[in-house]
């Protein structure tokens, strides 16, 4: 397993995976814009050339917007999440970043709590900040 940055070839893959995974996805233009943008950080999780899981961080001002935290399905509840964003969190302490924030639906327990097991806590809420279906935001912040 390696968690490395995206580079463009990837996006396909990531793409795929966003449109499955989430029910507002980003478009695969959106993730090209990222892999080239320079306020932007995005990690795959390769394992031998299959993009299992991916994740996001842009640096907004020095402080870090985690963004697309995603795991495909059958590899879910391995720790790979765990291990893919103590990897985002370091990554970010080398770029200087220090508070670290990310919007998570309400009813995803299964996130909040991974969240919260790396030491972000709720500190406000988006009202329904996602659709399909509606539902409120958990803001979380790690600082």
């Amino acid at each position: 397993m390696e968690i490395r940055q995206m580079k463009e070839e990837d996006v396909p893959f990531v793409c795929a995976m966003e449109k499955e995974i989430f029910s507002m996805p980003w478009s695969c233009q959106d993730f090209l814009d990222m892999v080239h943008a320079e306020h932007a950080h995005f990690y795959v999780v390769d394992v031998e050339s299959e993009i299992i899981a991916y994740c996001g961080l842009r640096n907004m001002c020095g402080d870090g917007e985690i963004t697309n935290v995603a795991v495909g399905e059958p590899f879910r509840k391995k720790g790979i999440g765990r291990k893919m964003l103590n990897y985002l969190l370091d990554e970010g302490g080398r770029l200087g970043i220090d508070a670290f924030t990310l919007e998570v639906r309400e009813s995803n327990q299964v996130a909040i709590a991974l969240y919260t097991s790396l030491g972000f806590q709720i500190e406000g809420m988006r009202k329904n900040y996602y659709v399909s279906p509606m539902e409120n935001a958990q803001i979380m912040w790690k600082r």
